[in-house]
């Protein structure tokens, strides 16, 4: 399985993590953030949401990430997973793993990793409601 990707179908969280600890005997914190999809945003409710990317670029985008993180934390290795599908509530959507000798690191990388993908990736959601179908605005 590749370090990043992006995927219609779901993934398995403990997969991704055993994965990521087989890459070194260096890792001893395991840090990970798991988006999921809610059935309720901005005082609405939510039947689904729909994930568009830009092909070729978005992959690109969060395999670039990955380097800078390597790069700016002292981690050992991450892990990046996003779907683009229609998703309902409960649904997993995008998964960051992070391994680094000692858990502040992984900590700090995981929390830069989610923050810099809603900025940089070109990733757009649409969301269905009783209201209609409406894209979302990026936020961090």
């Amino acid at each position: 399985m590749k370090p990043v990707r992006i995927q219609e179908e779901d993934f398995s969280v403990e997969a991704e993590v055993d994965a990521l600890r087989a890459t070194s005997g260096r890792i001893g914190g395991v840090v990970m953030f798991l988006g999921c999809a809610r059935d309720f945003s901005e005082g609405r409710d939510v039947f689904s949401i729909e994930f568009e990317q830009y092909a070729g670029m978005a992959e690109k985008a969060m395999q670039e990430l990955r380097t800078e993180a390597l790069d700016r934390f002292d981690i050992v290795e991450a892990r990046i997973i996003h779907r683009v599908t229609t998703v309902h509530a409960g649904d997993r959507i995008v998964l960051i793993v992070v391994g680094a000798e000692h858990r502040r690191a992984a900590f700090d990388a995981c929390e830069w990793l989610i923050d810099e993908l809603k900025k940089r990736v070109p990733i757009w959601k649409k969301e269905t409601t009783p209201d209609g179908v409406s894209w979302v605005t990026q936020h961090p």
